[in-house]
């Protein structure tokens, strides 16, 4: 291996903040074995023990109605479209009741860019969720969507950010990142915020204590150096975050999902991330981001082996059980998990499985779960 591979790994070992193109270096130029390494080391210096987290969620949707014109986006219709929609109080409660049967604490509530939603229809919607539902967490909306509202509203980030934090938003989702790179996102979402818009609400979020996760969807136009001043771009962020904010508290990669979708058919987009490309990825995310705790395999998407092998790449984190999800798995995604099955592949990686909430503080598993593992574990023994 040549010199300066094996300098950029000694620096990253040091938890060196590595530009774009020393990124990329790594990424095309060191073995798999070397980065997951290297990427495993930082995992246990920042995430130490044995534990891997997961989560019990349900991703529903405020209304399917959008009009980002997303080319990766198969779940969306135009405004006045039959299958258009905006769900119910009748609906979510049916959703929420089932979520809590299932041992879930939290809705992670997205739409689309709705022309007439505005500002007061979330507040209203949040705070009649936590009426009915004082416990509920709520994980909702997105940079694009806060950025939609406040271009509605004619408020700034802050302003929309703070209203729905008194209505009751717990925390924000990293969704809409894609690739932060403006000439990706004019060819593949140019109906949504641009990069800088995109990461200035996540500042603006830093700046009242929310929460926030990070993310990114690639393997569609992009190149390799975008995909790493996307992680720079990230990383600059969270060194900005207040010092009692959290800030991005994870980081979740996970391969564009091509089938049937318009970026597919137009822009010859292919899904041809592999395996090793993703791990390869979840490796260099840890890397390049030593101020994020928490790096989330995507199981979604790459399916349980890959995922597993990630564990071993630098992620500590599963992710959820996913009750519902519409978006992602429109596009193609089609794997899923039970509570039962998500803790075993843990286990079969070699680690703890451990319940955490959104601030990934450790759960208890809920009685009807714990009584499933009891249950198993004497027939195994039997």
């Amino acid at each position: 291996m040549k010199k300066e591979l094996t300098d950029l790994l000694d620096r990253a070992l040091r938890s060196d903040w590595l530009t774009p193109e020393e990124g990329v270096a790594l990424f095309e130029g060191a073995p798999t074995a070397d980065l997951m390494f290297v990427a495993n080391q930082l995992r246990r210096e920042r995430v130490p023990g044995n534990k891997v987290t997961w989560i019990i969620d349900r991703n529903s949707n405020t209304t399917n109605v959008c009009i980002a014109n997303c080319k990766f986006c198969n779940f969306y219709r135009r405004p006045g479209h039959d299958e258009a929609y905006i769900t119910s109080i009748d609906s979510y409660r049916q959703k929420i009741d089932e979520l809590f049967e299932l041992g879930g604490e939290q809705l992670l509530l997205q739409g689309g860019h709705h022309p007439d939603l505005g500002l007061s229809f979330y507040t209203d919607l949040f705070r009649k969720l936590k009426e009915l539902y004082p416990s509920l967490k709520l994980h909702a909306l997105g940079p694009p969507e806060i950025a939609h509202i406040s271009k509605l509203e004619g408020m700034s980030h802050l302003e929309v950010l703070r209203a729905l934090q008194e209505s009751g938003l717990d925390s924000l989702p990293g969704a809409g990142a894609e690739i932060l790179s403006d000439r990706v996102r004019r060819l593949i979402s140019k109906g949504k915020c641009g990069g800088e818009e995109w990461l200035n609400v996540m500042r603006a979020a830093h700046q009242l204590n929310l929460t926030t996760s990070a993310t990114m969807m690639f393997g569609h136009i992009e190149t390799n150096l975008e995909r790493f001043e996307h992680l720079v771009a990230m990383r600059q962020v969270q060194s900005e975050k207040p010092v009692d904010s959290k800030g991005f508290i994870a980081f979740i990669p996970w391969p564009f999902q091509d089938e049937d979708t318009i970026l597919k058919k137009i822009k010859r987009a292919r899904n041809a991330v592999t395996g090793d490309e993703y791990v390869r990825m979840i490796a260099m995310s840890r890397i390049m981001l030593p101020n994020i705790q928490n790096i989330q395999a995507s199981w979604l998407t790459v399916g349980k082996q890959v995922a597993q092998i990630c564990l071993h790449a630098g992620a500590n984190d599963f992710g959820s059980i996913m009750i519902e999800e519409n978006v992602v798995s429109a596009a193609g995604a089609r794997f899923r998990f039970t509570a039962d099955g998500i803790q075993q592949s843990i286990r079969e990686a070699g680690y703890e499985p451990q319940l955490r909430n959104q601030q990934y503080e450790y759960r208890e598993l809920p009685a009807n779960i714990r009584q499933q593992e009891l249950d198993r574990s004497s027939m195994i023994v039997d």
